[in-house]
């Protein structure tokens, strides 16, 4: 269901009291399209947007959605009671080709839950258009998804100052690309919401990619990730053994820590690439408690 924020308004607010027992209850998530026409810069027609059936021979326990050219916000609201006011949006990874919609996705916005955070999974334009080697699309997209969600913060219930993104690999690269490249919006202003700022108050990357030259790969891309004085703190997470290579968390690390931008970096033995918030028998798999423990310490999930 596809609806405008306003409506989103009404559909959050119908929580429901559960037999008398004064318990609230979050309601089903609400998705919003991110823009009120057709999303700007597009020149490609794309087939229907689909989910990607499992190659022969191949196990996939993973949703891959491709052929996105609709971009949408779907909100998972946290129980009343559990309800920080905090909220992140998440870029699901994939290649820039595919969003991996409930590994990194959907599955992470219900842990956010958990904590008392909505969780907001930003459905940007995948394929890779051949005419935007830069993603530049997709960083439109996520530009919008902070200024839409602060710019209805109070009707959604979230603080416009506790307002982060996470992302995942591709989606990693697009949000450290958010998280620092918020000082000029890379599409001209559709509506009101375009006045509120882009600029998320926090950001966190998980096993993100690109972030490096790829024949040089102890050489961060710097004109994708410009840092500043207002560039917001940082969480990482990655593994040595990941073949999407862990020096770029390392490289951005260095440079956050020589600008003097709050960071922290949690580096694993192994763990590879794509799990996501799914369990292991490695201590990889207890990185989300690292990551409420930092939202904690920085105050984040306080009522």
């Amino acid at each position: 269901m596809h609806v405008s924020a306003r409506v989103l308004l009404i559909a959050v607010a119908a929580l429901c009291w559960q037999g008398g027992s004064g318990l609230l209850f979050a309601a089903e998530p609400i998705i919003v399209n991110l823009w009120p026409e057709k999303a700007p810069g597009e020149t490609t027609e794309l087939a229907p947007e689909k989910f990607l059936e499992a190659k022969p021979n191949e196990k996939s326990d993973v949703q891959r959605l491709t052929n996105v050219s609709q971009p949408t916000l779907t909100i998972y609201r946290p129980a009343a009671d559990r309800d920080t006011g905090a909220a992140v949006v998440i870029a699901p990874g994939g290649g820039y080709n595919i969003l991996a919609w409930d590994l990194e996705g959907t599955e992470v916005a219900k842990w956010f839950n958990s904590i008392g955070v909505t969780g907001i999974v930003l459905k940007y334009r995948v394929p890779k258009r051949a005419d935007d080697p830069t993603n530049r699309l997709p960083l439109m997209d996520a530009q919008r998804a902070i200024s839409l969600t602060r710019a209805n913060a109070k009707e959604w219930g979230i603080d416009p100052q506790r307002i982060g993104m996470l992302g995942f690999s591709a989606g990693g690269n697009l949000t450290a690309k958010t998280g620092t490249q918020f000082e000029k919006r890379s599409y001209d202003a559709v509506d009101h919401s375009d006045q509120q700022s882009c600029r998320p108050d926090f950001v966190m990357l998980i096993y993100p990619a690109y972030l490096v030259e790829k024949d040089n790969p102890t050489q961060l891309i710097t004109a994708d990730v410009p840092l500043g004085e207002a560039t917001p703190p940082f969480f990482m997470v990655h593994t040595t053994d990941d073949p999407v290579t862990p020096l770029s968390s390392v490289m951005l690390y260095a440079a956050l820590k020589q600008k003097n931008i709050p960071v922290e970096m949690h580096i694993y033995q192994s763990g590879g690439h794509g799990y996501g918030l799914r369990k292991s028998e490695l201590p990889i798999s207890t990185w989300t408690d690292r990551a409420e423990d930092w939202l904690r310490a920085r105050k984040l999930l306080e009522k």
